[in-house]
């Protein structure tokens, strides 16, 4: 696996699976909706802790930063 995120995405994704976890143990969200977002935090977390998404593979996006030459 060759690494396709860069550090701002990696944040931004653990950011906002924290930000998912707060309004579950708030108690703001429950139930379906809860199991949902929270399998979205979990996937969130993971793809940021290996720095690969595979969902950009076929769109061709990298947000890692360009080695110069």
């Amino acid at each position: 696996m060759k690494k396709n995120m860069g550090l701002t995405d990696r944040i931004i994704r653990i950011a906002v699976a924290i930000f998912v976890l707060v309004l579950y143990f708030m108690e703001v969200i429950n139930g379906t909706l809860a199991l949902i977002l929270g399998g979205f935090a979990f996937i969130m977390i993971g793809t940021s802790f290996v720095s690969f998404c595979p969902l950009y593979m076929p769109f061709g996006i990298n947000t890692t930063k360009k080695e110069p030459k």
